[in-house]
């Protein structure tokens, strides 16, 4: 699940700006030569100007193994960009009065907890949704990445175990685990599942008629696009396109957080719903425009990072994060936006309020590039932007050089491993470990070396590898799984006290939070 970047605060009364009538001559080729070029089997998009859509396709085909071609009904996952969908979602039960943004998470869910009872205490409706919680970057992911099995509520009362890496409102880490609870407040309030909620008050009521929530909605729909990605090499990316097992999704616990799937012609009703103010296209006002401006409100301010030289042409002055949206500026104009990305798939919406322009695309597989390059022709085509930056080959360049330095980093690590180790015979490292909030992790000798099992998730286990010292490498059995380094910490009597964990890759996804994990001996515990 993708983190984007979010910005500054303008005025959300409708423009008087000039917009650019259509989309730029030639954009169906342009996609199609881009697509053939990156390998990507599919992909839709969507562009809305002045409440009309202007450009709805699709291109490619639903997967390597399937030919069907892409058309503007074929459903796609999409990722984060759905927290904007549990924010609207919050919305219409702030327009009913059944919450508010400031009311405080326990007074609708008396049973949510965190590990600070401040955080436990103070934290607001509002607090679920900005990032601020005090929580690490992608803290509790690994409950429902790569396939959880938990229930949403075991998933959110395993909160409660999770130690905060922040004080409680100090800075922005982006989180998936509140957005759960967020969609629990949904079912909490209204006795109605966020999932049937999401369907019946958002999608159907506004004429979006292809979307889902759940896996068995999106597997009955024969017009489905199928997740890919590279795999098969050290470095997730670098490998051949293969098509992924479409179950293998991150656990229904975290749906909320961006496990919807919708058609290309649901992001044009999507984009048409947005840019509105929450008026939907076939009339019906699903949320209010004092809503629809909350939603888009700055909360919490991100530090500008310094970005290549290629790339500060288009470098934000101003970034946040609002409900479920980053807003920034872009050449001067007031940018809403959020990727998102779940295995296999790729998304973002992109809507420029004050120009009345939106547009939001989906990929099935995961050579983002093409989509972040295609966001910055699009902007610049409807700013007026003179020239040609040609954005989605720079970032293919940016894409490939970093795919390669990861590489090369784990062929050749900067410090020589050491030839040291294991301190003890393999036996003493066969041992339960448990971890408070995750659960069970394994390890058993098989076959004369160390299996390890991660027993909360599915078909998540391999084998370990000695590193260096008393560090271990896994090779899991899946070869679509991020693999990490296990490193056995011994006290002074030689005996294993805890294990700590890190993704061997560095460009693996933060919702392998290995790191997050605190595990110690099941003996020891006692």
């Amino acid at each position: 699940m993708i983190r984007t970047v979010c910005l500054v605060a303008f005025t959300l009364l409708a423009s008087t700006l000039p917009a650019r009538a259509d989309p730029p001559t030639g954009l169906a080729e342009r996609i199609e030569s881009l697509r053939q070029d990156a390998g990507m089997p599919g992909m839709t998009i969507a562009i809305v100007e002045n409440g009309k859509p202007t450009f709805v396709r699709g291109f490619g085909q639903r997967s390597l193994s399937d030919k069907t071609p892409v058309d503007a009904r074929t459903l796609f996952m999409t990722g984060s960009t759905g927290k904007a969908i549990t924010a609207a979602a919050l919305a219409i039960l702030v327009d009913e009065g059944k919450i508010k943004w400031e009311d405080r998470v326990i007074d609708h869910i008396p049973w949510f907890r965190l590990y600070d009872p401040y955080a436990t205490r103070e934290i607001t409706v509002r607090d679920l949704m900005v990032h601020r919680s005090g929580l690490g970057l992608g803290a509790g992911d690994l409950l429902a990445v790569p396939r959880g099995q938990l229930s949403r509520k075991e998933a959110i009362r395993r909160l409660a175990f999770i130690k905060p890496a922040y004080s409680f409102r100090a800075r922005y880490e982006y989180d998936n685990a509140l957005y759960a609870v967020a969609g629990q407040l949904v079912e909490e309030v209204t006795g109605t599942t966020w999932e049937k909620f999401v369907v019946e008050r958002i999608f159907r009521a506004s004429g979006m008629m292809d979307g889902v929530t759940d896996e068995a909605g999106r597997l009955a729909n024969p017009n489905r696009a199928y997740p890919h990605a590279r795999i098969g090499t050290a470095v997730r990316g670098g490998g051949t396109q293969t098509q992924l097992p479409e179950r293998d999704q991150p656990g229904a616990s975290m749906a909320p957080a961006g496990l919807q799937t919708v058609s290309g012609a649901d992001l044009a009703v999507w984009l048409q719903l947005q840019l509105a103010r929450g008026m939907a296209p076939n009339g019906k006002r699903i949320w209010s425009e004092r809503q629809a401006n909350e939603m888009w409100k700055p909360v919490v301010a991100l530090p500008v990072g310094s970005s290549p030289d290629w790339l500060k042409p288009v470098q934000a002055m101003f970034e946040n994060y609002a409900l479920g949206w980053n807003v920034r500026d872009y050449r001067g104009e007031k940018l809403v936006w959020h990727t998102g990305a779940v295995f296999g798939f790729g998304a973002v919406v992109v809507l420029l309020p004050e120009r009345n322009i939106g547009f939001a695309m989906a990929i099935n597989s995961e050579d983002g590039y093409v989509a972040r390059g295609l966001v910055y022709e699009l902007l610049d085509h409807y700013l007026g932007v003179p020239g040609n930056a040609r954005w989605p080959e720079q970032y293919k360049k940016f894409y490939m050089d970093r795919i390669a330095a990861a590489t090369k980093a784990l062929a050749q690590p900067a410090t020589p491993l050491a030839k040291v180790g294991p301190s003890l015979p393999l036996a003493s490292y066969a041992q339960t470990y448990r971890d408070a909030w995750y659960g069970d992790v394994v390890v058993s000798q098989r076959d004369g070396g160390l299996w390890i099992d991660f027993t909360t998730t599915p078909r998540m286990s391999g084998r370990l590898v000695h590193y260096q010292y008393d560090t271990f490498r896994t090779v899991l059995s899946d070869p679509a799984l991020e693999n990490a380094l296990v490193t056995f910490q011994l006290d002074a009597r030689g005996k294993i006290a805890s294990v700590k964990m890190a993704a061997a890759s560095p460009t693996a996804d933060f919702s392998y939070d290995y790191r997050d994990l605190d595990l110690e001996p099941v003996a020891a515990a006692k």
